[in-house]
Order: C-alpha cells, then structure tokens, then sequence
C-alpha cells in the first residue's frame, strides 16, 4: 500500500521525532567543480531557501542526512543556533551526517569506514558511515547513518555484476556493526539510503534477522515520494530500539507546497518515525 501523508504528529514528553533525508549532492560550489559530477542539481539561493523551509516544517529532533557536501551547505538548511551538525570525514563531496536539535546529549563513536569498500578499477569512494550514541536521561540509542552502494535495488544475491556484490558486503559490515551492540546490550537504531528496496523477506534482512529480531519502519509500505515504489530509505530498530517506535508514525513529508516535484530540491523526501523512550 501507499503510505498517506497526514497532518503532523504533536510530539509527547519523551517522544522523539527522526528523520532521514537524502539531499541530492546538496552543496555550495559549482557544478563546475572537477569534484563534482556533471549531473549535479544546480541550485540557486531560491532553491536553497526552499529546502530550508521544508527543513523548518520538518521540525525533528534528529536528522540523519546523505548526499552533503559540508558544513556550509548543511548549515543553509538547519540552523547552528537550533541544530548541532557531524559529518564524515570523507574526503569526497558526499558525506554522511547527523543533525541534533540542541540540548540534546550525544557522543560521537569512530566512524564506520568498513562501509568505503575499495574493488580494482573502482573511481569513486563509497561513503562511511557515522556512528553516534543520544543520551536520554539513563538511556542510550546508538545511531548509524548509512549511504550504500547503489544499482542493486531489487536483484538477487547471486547476481554477480559489481553493485551487488559489494552493497552485500556492506550488509555483512552493517551485521558485524549489530552484533557488537547486541554484545554491550546497546539499543540501536541504522537509518539512512540503503538503495535497496528492502522487505522483511529480502534475503539481506532474512540473513541479519538470524541473529537477532529487527523492526524496518517502512516494511509494508511504499512511497509516495518514489511513485509508489518500495522504499530506498530506511529505518531499522533493534534492541530495546524496537519497542520505543511509536506505532503509526511513519511519514513522508513531499515537496507539496512547489508543485510540481522540483527537480532541484531533492530526488528524495524526508522520512521520519517517532520514538518515544520509557
């Protein structure tokens, strides 16, 4: 089914609003910059207010973001006064990156920079991905933020062309990254771009779920984002985690209020759920 859009959820005393939301090369240089490929959106200030207004409307406690070029381009859409900002420290131009409503108490863990998986013949890094613990009271949510390999969206295991291989190498990082916080009993969210169209069945999840139970948000739905196709962006839940999702709360938010879809903005749509921490 096609996830509706509704009115947005009035946050309760210990609910938490997270978001993941890809930005589509989101930066500040030219699209002439060598760094950057010629597909780049370029994007005028307009579009970058634009952005900041969807930001704003958002209004999460917690955004995992994907496809950021730097500080100052993330910085265009979450205010540093509101929103304390980590990135990767990838030497790309697509990092990785969390936002932080301030006052919230988090701890920064060394990144996951197995996810960059280097093949011969490659030219392009792939991402890591960013580790970091929210503190809430005695409680603690440890977050990863990914960006997987991209082209195997819905192919089988056993395809051997380069993408799904290493997107399944990725998973298997991704499985040894659970399996230690399920060693220090660490209640864990990973959310982010899987470039997967993941289902509970998905033999990637299937093989993860041996070791331990896992709630994906968005199985069962599609987005309305993506025209009605699976989703790509994730939100997973183990632990102590799966039981704080409040049930229900997933949402899209689409880029309504510029009819049509602008291509300028982003090919993706902030996803959010509610946590709500006992």
């Amino acid at each position: 089914m096609i996830l509706c859009i509704s009115p947005p959820l009035h946050a309760e005393p210990h609910t938490f609003k997270i978001t993941t939301w890809n930005l589509d090369w989101l930066t500040t240089h030219s699209p002439r910059d060598e760094a950057l490929p010629p597909d780049v959106p370029l994007r005028t200030a307009y579009d970058f207010s634009r952005l900041r207004h969807y930001a704003q409307k958002l209004n999460s406690d917690i955004i995992a973001f994907q496809e950021v070029d730097d500080q100052d381009a993330i910085q265009r859409l979450f205010d540093p006064e509101q929103y304390r900002i980590f990135l990767t420290d990838d030497p790309i131009p697509q990092h990785v990156g969390l936002a932080f409503r301030r006052g919230l108490n988090v701890t920064r863990n060394p990144e996951l920079k197995s996810l960059n998986i280097l093949h011969p013949g490659m030219h392009h890094p792939l991402r890591s991905g960013l580790d970091i613990t929210f503190h809430f009271n005695e409680i603690s949510l440890r977050i990863l933020v990914v960006h997987l390999k991209t082209g195997c969206w819905s192919r089988p295991l056993n395809d051997h062309k380069h993408s799904c291989p290493t997107l399944y190498q990725q998973f298997h990082i991704i499985e040894e990254w659970i399996l230690d916080r399920l060693d220090d009993g660490t209640p864990f969210m990973i959310l982010g771009d899987f470039n997967r169209r993941l289902t509970l069945h998905d033999p990637l999840m299937t093989n993860i779920m041996q070791d331990t139970p896992l709630t994906l948000a968005t199985a069962g739905y599609a987005s309305p984002c993506q025209g009605g196709e699976k989703f790509i962006d994730h939100i997973l839940l183990g632990h102590q985690a799966s039981f704080w999702l409040v049930p229900n709360s997933l949402r899209v938010m689409t880029y309504r209020d510029d009819p049509p879809y602008t291509a300028t903005l982003s090919d993706h749509c902030p996803v959010s759920v509610l946590l709500r921490f006992p």
